[in-house]
């Protein structure tokens, strides 16, 4: 994947990590099922969330829940990428 946005940049200055996501969502509206993307997304999200609160010690599902979030940003990557090459 492409793009990330790095710890110490989303620590360092939240908005414009922020500001960067917002204009990465901007095309969600082209993707075939968005809709369920965003519903996954939000539901790790929940559940990250809440394996964190309160936890002294790394949550062992971790990795398995960035994979809706990784689905996510390469579909959205595939758009960028079209659109580059229509561009040539």
């Amino acid at each position: 994947m492409v793009w990330k946005i790095a710890r110490s940049e989303a620590l360092a200055d939240p908005d414009a990590a922020r500001h960067k996501v917002l204009a990465k969502l901007q095309r969600l509206p082209e993707l075939d099922d968005a809709e369920a993307d965003v519903i996954r997304v939000l539901l790790d999200a929940i559940l990250m969330v809440e394996a964190y609160r309160g936890a002294r010690h790394q949550v062992t599902f971790l990795p398995e829940m960035t994979h809706s979030v990784d689905h996510l940003l390469r579909e959205l990557d595939i758009l960028d990428k079209a659109d580059e090459l229509a561009a040539v």
